[in-house]
């Protein structure tokens, strides 16, 4: 037998193909035959003495549908390359792929379970299984339909930053306003123990999250070095430490050379956090150092001015509006944050992992899973409709089980990404990835948010600061390419970000060109874009389901084949210019056709950016190669006359400093 056609159907009703292809398709030649799962079609074939059957079939998995078509004869047939032609062409035309919508729905008139029953069945019969299930599917619904407004109206973003029209004031109330409590108050906390005066702004309750957090911990230690916790208070916030992490994808349609072993990744995201326990730590130290904490308040604008900035806010119980200045404006309100948007407009964000999961108490039987390991990355299936999916799955205290499923995403206004979408896959098709009965289990609390990427050819291509306003974490796109974890990202840049944003305060070095070079830009992260940009299915194309994944075990099969200190620095954001050269070598030999699947879904221009990135690492690992050694001590050495009389020398290179230190 030899399979000639392998694609993926975008529907969860595989009765449907089946019903067209035994009713209404009607091959341009031979006779057709049903069967249980598809068809037959015979062709004539005088030359051909074996069976002269094409055998088409389909089946159902992760809520899409498959189809293959099999020859039973070694030879080729007459007509048959005609036939799956015509094949391919009608079922594309009968079953195309259609972007989810977010359905409109009145809340003054049914509560959020009511109004979201007709349209996501199994997310509202779990979200009422959930503690403050409501609460959480409001919050899920809001976060869709902010983001959907933006990409889809991507040239009219809202302006909330106003330049040169704050009121005059010498003495603003605060050095630093914050605004999103997640990730902004880790670093709020940091600089109140330094004697600023800081502000943290809100949406929700402090200290509410709407995901976990998993690190690693030589990572974590950057707490402790910036002397915000000690070290018994991070072992109090360690949940779960894990003995191992996997990294596995489907290749069972993959060719022989293609699969790939298990990559194990044993001090990657091991360490499972308890993420409000950390944020309330953070906000007892931020008040204990004299801060000051705005929560259930949401940012309107802004106006700057030489010598403040002035923050419009609305309290969301009382709508009471309220107005807070201080030096610096720190956004950290993630991928929703309307100034990110304003800044950068159609380039705030070239790509996104929409991402959902639950915090599962208990439920599963035993040998389903063993908590002393983790899944880092993991795909049961290929790509389905129009997307890669992708579990994680980390244990946490006790015996609950963290677990994600993602996509890498095209940000595109007629196909933003559906978060709704992704929870009733998440709850159809979880138990295909665990065996499980979702009945049975004990649901803690959901997980879900956009995580945002931006692939930037060089540290000026995307606006992270303007006149004392500078942008962190998800705002600003920080985030790891592969594994997509914003807060690994920050706290690997934290100590960075202190010093430079440090400097800045004491020195007023608060433009827009100098908060600009405080970004955590990473020439060796930038030259990885490419890997998540293969990852994702450009809208409107239908690549073959197997591709992504055969792409994925290319990559982690020579990982897997290394030594393991290789992989961990390669995901932990660390890897240097010649293992990065050596490897993309060595998959573009194991894998030719590699760099062609790149072009067809990435496009020659963004080859050519990739380029122009990887000339820039290679000339950045350069100057680390003649400077790396004796700059630091040098800059050391000469601080105390340097930084008294000339500042300004001295700001820029610290942060020339820091940039060798992260281009290896």
């Amino acid at each position: 037998m030899k399979q000639l056609l392998y694609i993926e159907i975008p529907t969860p009703d595989p009765e449907k193909v089946i019903n067209w292809l035994q009713k209404t398709w009607q091959p341009l030649k031979g006779l057709k035959k049903a069967t249980s799962a598809g068809v037959l079609v015979e062709l004539s074939a005088a030359s051909v003495e074996s069976n002269s059957v094409l055998s088409i079939f389909v089946w159902s998995l992760q809520r899409t549908t498959y189809l293959k078509v099999f020859r039973y004869a070694q030879q080729k047939l007459p007509n048959e390359g005609s036939v799956i032609k015509q094949l391919t062409q009608e079922i594309r035309a009968k079953f195309p792929y259609q972007s989810p919508q977010l359905p409109v729905i009145d809340l003054a008139q049914k509560s959020i379970f009511d109004a979201l029953a007709p349209y996501y069945p199994e997310t509202v019969k779990y979200f009422q299984k959930m503690p403050r299930g409501e609460f959480y599917l409001n919050r899920v619904y809001w976060w869709e339909k902010r983001w959907r407004e933006q990409v889809e109206n991507p040239t009219q973003p809202k302006q909330v930053i106003f330049a040169n029209a704050a009121e005059t004031n010498s003495n603003p109330e605060y050095d630093l306003i914050y605004l999103g409590g997640a990730l902004g108050s880790i670093h709020a906390a940091v600089m109140a123990r330094k004697g600023y005066r800081v502000l943290l702004v809100e949406r929700l309750p402090f200290g509410k999250m709407n995901r976990e957090w998993n690190i690693s911990r030589d990572e974590i230690k950057c707490l402790i070095d910036l002397n915000l916790l000690t070290s018994e208070e991070v072992e109090s916030l360690i949940a779960r430490e894990y003995k191992d992490g996997f990294n596995k994808f489907f290749d069972a349609n993959n060719p022989p050379h293609l699969k790939a072993k298990v990559l194990h990744t044993p001090t990657v995201l091991n360490l499972a956090l308890d993420a409000e326990k950390l944020l309330k730590l953070c906000g007892e130290k931020l008040i204990a150092a004299g801060g000051t904490i705005w929560d259930e308040t949401e940012f309107v604008k802004a106006y700057t001015s030489s010598e403040q900035v002035l923050v419009e806010l609305v309290n969301l119980g009382t709508k009471e509006t309220k107005k807070a200045t201080g030096r610096v404006l720190v956004d950290a309100m993630g991928s929703a944050s309307p100034i990110a948007w304003q800044l950068n407009g159609d380039r705030t964000f070239d790509s996104v992992c929409p991402t959902v999961g639950a915090v599962i108490e208990s439920g599963f039987e035993p040998q389903v899973w063993d908590s002393n390991y983790g899944d880092v990355l993991n795909s049961h299936g290929d790509i389905s409709r129009g997307r890669q999916l992708i579990w994680e799955l980390f244990p946490g205290e006790g015996k609950d089980l963290t677990i994600y499923l993602f996509h890498y995403h095209q940000v595109h206004k007629d196909n933003p990404g559906s978060l709704l979408e992704m929870y009733e896959d998440f709850f159809n098709i979880l138990p295909e990835y665990k065996r499980c009965d979702l009945d049975k289990l004990v649901w803690k609390k959901p997980t879900f948010g956009y995580i945002p990427g931006h692939f930037s050819v060089s540290s000026q291509e995307r606006r992270v600061a303007f006149d004392r306003l500078v942008l962190i974490g998800d705002s600003a796109s920080l985030q790891s390419p592969l594994i997509f974890t914003g807060f690994g990202s920050l706290v690997r840049n934290l100590g960075r970000l202190t010093v430079l944003l440090d400097t800045a305060l004491n020195h007023d070095f608060l433009s827009a060109k100098d908060l600009d070079l405080i970004r955590a830009y990473q020439s060796n992260v930038a030259v990885t874009w490419l890997f998540s940009k293969g990852m994702m299915v450009p809208t409107g194309k239908s690549l073959p389901p197997a591709r992504i994944n055969a792409m994925l075990n290319t990559f982690f099969g020579l990982l897997a084949d290394e030594p393991p200190q290789v992989a961990d620095t390669f995901i932990k954001d660390r890897t240097d210019w010649w293992t990065f050269t050596r490897l993309a070598l060595k998959a573009a030999q194991q894998n030719p056709i590699l760099l062609w699947w790149i072009v067809e879904m990435a496009g020659f221009r963004d080859l050519w950016r990739w380029l122009l990135s990887y000339l820039l690492f290679t000339l950045d690992a350069g100057k680390n190669w003649l400077l790396g050694g004796s700059f630091t001590p040098w800059l050391k050495q000469s601080r105390v006359w340097l930084e008294k009389r000339f500042p300004a020398l001295w700001f820029r290179l610290l942060c020339f400093q820091y940039s060798l230190r992260r281009s290896t």
